[in-house]
């Protein structure tokens, strides 16, 4: 893409879009800004593709059954508890 394809007035019409003002050294600098957005996408477009096949595989751990934690030490630092369950804050 060559410097020039972004242009003022192109970034006058845009803020124009947003509902913005700019003034002459603000549509400058957007201007170039904008430029250089561009030419990062443009290198974007030159990572090559990869045509690979994902091969989906079960990740997740089995299922083991294991000793929980009694209900008294469980509860045993929580702030707050109400017949052996955790309390919260009401919600509304």
């Amino acid at each position: 893409m060559t410097e020039d394809a972004v242009t003022p007035e192109a970034v006058r019409h845009v803020a124009a879009l947003a509902r913005v003002d700019l003034e002459d050294d603000e549509v400058d600098q957007f201007t170039e800004q904008f430029a250089d957005i561009l030419a990062a996408f443009e290198t974007l477009d030159s990572v090559p593709d990869v045509d690979t096949d994902a091969d989906l595989t079960n990740v997740m751990r089995a299922d083991e059954v294991r000793e929980s934690l009694e209900t008294d030490a469980a509860l045993r630092n929580a702030p707050d508890s109400e017949d052996d369950y955790f309390k919260g804050p009401n919600v509304s």
